[in-house]
């Protein structure tokens, strides 16, 4: 028997094992039998801990008779009916505290009793609260605990869009910035040429001509 109640890293691999076992429920349970079945990669231990704690495998990881009366029921009504005798005598004292309220206690509640009991991390504790309800829910008497969803296809295109998106610049940032590497650039070595077309109009004398080349003289050559 073991101590402590069961726990794991989430709730996806005893749910994944009980509906496979409905199937074909094997002569022996080990963590290669797991493996072949691509059943909670890296975690058998869990799931084998929590098949044994429930009374569905024995310590050689046999199917019990147990086991083999619940998983033989086809109706999905009479097969949680069993499923729940099961896990109710593996939580002797958590019902035997809480009756059948025990089924939908709240998650803060059910750490509290599983951290209180073995004296576990809130960690622990949380991961052992979560397999009881995943039991419950499995058992027909709780819904199935909720799980933490990635961001969805369109999320992710969205947010791939915006990182890959051009940034618009302004022209005020972009004379900024011209401004600026001009004046990181040294004075030493450098020449500037400029070249200015004019397109002078059509006047009616001289006196227009004269004023336009002194404008040009006054503010762009001594400017």
């Amino acid at each position: 028997m073991i101590d402590k109640h069961p726990y794991a890293p989430g709730s996806g691999g005893i749910t994944q094992t009980v509906s496979q076992f409905r199937n074909m429920f094997p002569v022996q349970v080990t963590a290669e039998t797991l493996k072949k079945l691509s059943i909670a990669p890296n975690n058998e231990s869990y799931i084998i801990n929590i098949l044994r704690y429930v009374g569905l495998i024995d310590s050689e990881g046999k199917k019990t008779p147990e086991a083999a009366a619940v998983f033989s029921k086809h109706d999905d009504a009479e097969f949680q009916k069993g499923l729940a005798v099961l896990v109710k005598k593996s939580y002797a004292s958590l019902f035997s505290l809480h009756g059948d309220a025990a089924w939908n206690l709240p998650t803060d509640r059910l750490i509290s009793f599983f951290r209180n009991s073995d004296q576990t991390s809130s960690i622990v504790g949380k991961r052992q609260a979560g397999i009881f309800q995943a039991l419950a829910a499995l058992s027909g008497n709780a819904a199935a605990p909720a799980t933490v969803k990635g961001p969805t296809a369109r999320a992710k295109a969205v947010g791939s869009a915006a990182k890959s998106a051009p940034k618009k610049v302004s022209a005020r940032e972009v004379a900024s910035k011209a401004a600026t590497e001009v004046e990181r650039t040294p004075p030493s070595g450098v020449s500037l040429s400029m070249r200015v077309e004019i397109n002078l109009p059509l006047a009616p004398d001289q006196e227009t001509y004269d004023r336009i080349f002194r404008s040009i003289k006054e503010n762009l050559l001594n400017g």
